[in-house]
């Protein structure tokens, strides 16, 4: 395992998604037992995507009192029907939310007739469990959440919003076996905006795979800004990306400045 550092975000480099899920999912757990040693109740953001699949399988297996977390997830679908797989809450059911007895799981509701009104809710929900810990990825785009770089706002004042979805991030979803092209792809989803994932103190983004290496160097190279959203965790004090030899592929050594070898 390496680690290096841009700015403050923490980055640690692991041989295969196996090992980055494991690791990433016992720093999570620990985190989650030292917050629970201090307060009653833990809010916890999970993402549903491919790139989460070694980490959550893993975090299933930790020792951890479920009952006395809460669960959000940060995006959702507008427009499938109840149950279709696709459904970002029904990715995260299979995985985890029927795996461990949660105190509270909060879905985003896909088939809402009012999606303002859903907007409402879930934030009103986020203000009542304040976030401790975001657990997400980075698109290939460099989106976190939905919030692609036409509509990501390093300063939204909402915590929930109505977005379209690029054509490379419905791209992506193509290419994750979720839809069979990107005309499939719902154009609008409900994403929990940029201000609202990183209020969380801890945030932990799991980020694997060939496809995601150029996000991963636009992520820790680029200016700060919109245009790649992702770029925004390098201001954030608790944030570990967790990344495999593909995903760091593009990692320079001139710019990220290496702390350890191991």
């Amino acid at each position: 395992m390496r680690e290096i550092q841009a700015e403050k975000l923490k980055v640690k480099i692991f041989d295969t998604r196996e090992a980055m899920g494991q690791a990433a999912a016992k720093t999570v757990a620990a985190k989650v037992r030292e917050l629970l040693s201090a307060k009653e109740e833990v809010n916890m953001i999970f993402a549903a995507a491919a790139s989460q699949n070694e980490f959550l399988a893993s975090l299933i297996n930790e020792n951890i009192e479920w009952n006395r977390v809460n669960a959000f997830h940060m995006d959702e679908y507008i427009g499938l029907p109840a149950g279709a797989k696709q459904l970002f809450g029904e990715w995260l059911k299979e995985r985890i939310f029927s795996k461990v007895p949660f105190k509270n799981i909060f879905y985003l509701d896909g088939q809402a007739m009012d999606v303002d009104a859903e907007c409402a809710r879930y934030g009103n929900l986020l203000q009542q469990h304040p976030v401790d810990i975001t657990c997400l990825g980075i698109g290939e785009n460099a989106h976190l959440a939905f919030n692609d770089p036409h509509v990501a706002d390093f300063n939204d004042t909402s915590d929930v919003k109505v977005v379209d979805l690029d054509e490379p991030c419905k791209a992506q979803q193509v290419r994750e076996g979720c839809f069979a092209s990107n005309a499939e792809v719902p154009p609008i989803a409900f994403t929990l905006t940029i201000p609202a994932l990183l209020k969380a103190p801890w945030m932990y983004c799991m980020v694997p795979g060939i496809a995601k290496a150029e996000a991963v160097y636009h992520t820790l190279y680029d200016e700060i800004s919109e245009q790649y959203p992702s770029t925004i965790l390098r201001r954030h004090d608790g944030t570990i990306l967790f990344l495999e030899t593909e995903s760091a592929s593009r990692i320079k050594g001139e710019r990220a400045l290496e702390l350890a070898d191991n």
